[in-house]
């Protein structure tokens, strides 16, 4: 038989299992019956996909497609239907290139970039190549968000690939992906700046010259920079640059110290490579402390022109750093005001509100101390610190000072649509103002973040969870988004899911109170109510404050037929009503009488707090607890009264 080679253009799909030699040792009737699922299902869709499977290997496939969107279509189809019981771990990678096709198999580079990514993949999760991007992005059904640019093994240039994030799928986070293989040459997390000046208490200006620089390279276009907060995680930890650059996704990592003295100022900064700790750059820079913003944008231009082969640009020409003051004293201020802002406790908040009216009281015209002053009033109202009230309409005033001094930043969008999202409940403002916050800087996870509840609220909740996941891409250890993840499973009705999401968050911080809470909320919807109620009180141990969690725990007691607990758990809040003035608690309230169906009261303290404009309500149309009341009249007008009752918003 003569051996023809047809070249041709295919989409080409590998699909390997995770962990199947292991299980073949230690269980190998279950490593077959995975096997075969695999198998089974994989021909079932392949086939229905107008595909054809080249070859099996072992645990592995490969096969080829006519069409990229097919292919993605099938992938998924396969992943979804593996991740029910009989579980199967599965990698999918797919790309779109030339192949020669003859009797021994298919050959060509466009394999070898399949391969590479599916080798890359993270089980659960379909990878595909920038070319099959390109064919699916205009598919609304197949969503994706692009994990970067990796270095590929015998792959001559740098490949773009991305996560389809369709539901029921895994968009892995950097930290989860096989980068032992594989790794994003633009790529980098800025690392907590050591405060070496003589006065301690200058930390916050170390901390503060290490947001500013990251903030810059967020500008960089092709470059992805890890938020602050994964990257703050590492402060104070004497940890190998492997080990970050292993969890956090990331090829470099950007250290550096600081010494302030007088008017005088050293920064130090070093680049490092996470593959093997070798310093790529490093610098010293003694100037006055007038020159900050240029030593700020010195290093970031630095850093950039270092991993420019990897990046999209030819040359920054427009400066990375923009000046938010000249007045050094009112810049000082919003450093420290900053500073204590990041600490996210009522006091610190307190604190921060006092520097940024200080720094205000000398440059009336900063921008900034406004956007720190609107977010911390929003803080301080809708978490009941202070009268919301009072506080709201101030955190209101801020933002659109902010907005008239200028539109040009990020921050600026953001804080205004803060402030439409949990305090004016304009739908369609917020959107306006998330949309163009992410237009001026599509790297901001806090945005990402805050958008995902947005569209969790307006009830566009696969939109939230692909929201979600870019926030996660960009800031894997932060706690808050983490827990949101977890959140929006929840609110999907993909509990075990959102169990599963909790305890990877309880991996990252074992005391992070929060995922406890939503945990139980989760074992509620499923009625295990016992399991719920030790989840509570696991939590109320670690605050080492029985009145912390005590709605939870009062709403828990009530739906396990224990009202007389429940009526306690109502008696702590009041008695903490009574000692904490400005507390706000009419939506706890509401909360526990819900679990004991005493709907009256239930609609009193919900009326109550939205004439407090208490930013809980905003949930009520999503969140599983209230959904058998929506038939009822009153539940309609309050729902009516936010503005949630149409679920078509601006797109």
């Amino acid at each position: 038989m003569i051996n023809q080679k047809i070249r041709m253009l295919a989409a080409i799909m590998f699909t390997d299992m995770v962990g199947y030699t292991l299980l073949m040792q230690e269980n190998e009737k279950r490593a077959m019956l995975l096997r075969d699922k695999h198998r089974k299902v994989l021909d079932d869709y392949v086939l229905a996909h107008k595909g054809r499977t080249i070859q099996y290997y072992g645990d592995g496939t490969l096969t080829i497609f006519g069409s990229a969107i097919e292919a993605v279509y099938c992938a998924v189809d396969v992943q979804n239907k593996l991740s029910q019981e009989p579980k199967v771990p599965l990698r999918i990678g797919i790309h779109l290139g030339d192949i020669i096709h003859d009797n021994e198999g298919i050959y060509g580079d466009g394999v070898n970039i399949a391969s590479r990514i599916e080798n890359l993949s993270a089980p659960g999760s379909v990878l595909i190549s920038g070319k099959v991007y390109d064919e699916i992005k205009n598919h609304e059904n197949l969503p994706a968000v692009s994990l970067g640019e990796f270095e590929l093994k015998n792959v001559k240039r740098p490949v773009e690939v991305f996560a389809v994030a369709s539901e029921g799928l895994v968009v892995p986070a950097k930290s989860e992906l096989n980068i032992k293989t594989s790794s994003s040459k633009s790529s980098i997390a800025v690392l907590p700046f050591i405060n070496i000046s003589p006065d301690p208490e200058n930390e916050y200006f170390a901390d503060g010259i290490t947001e500013e620089i990251l903030n810059a390279l967020t500008k960089v276009n092709g470059l992805f920079v890890t938020s602050r907060t994964s990257s703050f995680a590492f402060k104070n930890k004497n940890e190998d640059v492997r080990i970050i650059g292993n969890q956090l996704g990331v090829s470099t990592v950007l250290e550096g110290s600081v010494r302030k003295s007088g008017d005088k100022i050293r920064i130090t900064a070093q680049l490092i490579n996470t593959n093997d700790g070798y310093h790529q750059w490093s610098e010293t820079y003694d100037r006055k402390l007038e020159d900050i913003f240029k030593i700020q944008d010195e290093i970031s231009k630095s850093i950039a022109n270092q991993l420019r082969e990897r990046l999209t640009f030819s040359d920054i020409k427009e400066p990375l750093v923009k000046p938010k003051t000249y007045n050094l004293e009112a810049y000082n201020l919003f450093l420290k005001g900053r500073y204590y802002w990041n600490k996210w406790t009522p006091e610190d908040l307190h604190r921060a509100v006092k520097c940024f009216d200080e720094a205000l009281t000398i440059e009336p015209e900063f921008a900034y101390s406004y956007i720190g002053l609107s977010n911390s009033y929003l803080v301080l109202g809708s978490m009941g610190y202070l009268d919301p009230k009072a506080a709201l309409p101030k955190s209101k005033i801020y933002a659109q000072k902010a907005i008239e001094l200028d539109d040009t930043i990020s921050e600026s969008h953001f804080s205004l649509a803060l402030v439409q999202l949990f305090y004016d409940w304009d739908w369609d403002e917020a959107y306006r103002s998330f949309k163009k916050a992410l237009e001026i800087n599509p790297g901001s996870a806090d945005v990402h973040h805050t958008y995902a509840i947005y569209l969790t609220v307006v009830g566009r909740l696969n939109e939230a969870l692909d929201e979600i996941k870019k926030a996660h891409l960009l800031d894997p250890l932060s706690l808050t988004i983490n827990m949101q993840l977890g959140t929006t499973y929840y609110y999907l009705n993909r509990a075990e899911e959102a169990i599963d999401q909790c305890r990877k968050t309880l991996e990252l911080d074992p005391g992070f109170r929060s995922a406890f809470y939503d945990m139980s909320w989760i074992y509620m919807s499923k009625g295990e109510t016992q399991k719920a109620i030790e989840l509570i009180k696991e939590a109320q141990r670690l605050a080492g404050n029985e009145i912390k969690g005590v709605t939870a725990l009062g709403y828990a007691y009530a739906k396990a037929g224990q009202p007389e607990k429940a009526e306690e758990c109502i008696a702590k809040l009041l008695k903490r009503k009574d000692l904490e003035m400005q507390a706000n608690l009419n939506m706890d309230l509401a909360i526990i009488y819900l679990g004991l169906e005493d709907y009256d009261k239930v609609f009193h303290y919900l009326n109550l707090a939205y004439e407090d404009r208490i930013g809980g309500l905003i949930y009520l149309n999503v969140s599983p607890e209230w959904a058998h009341l929506k038939s009822d009249p009153r539940f309609k007008e309050i729902i009516r009264k936010i503005g949630i009752d149409r679920m078509e918003f601006v797109k």
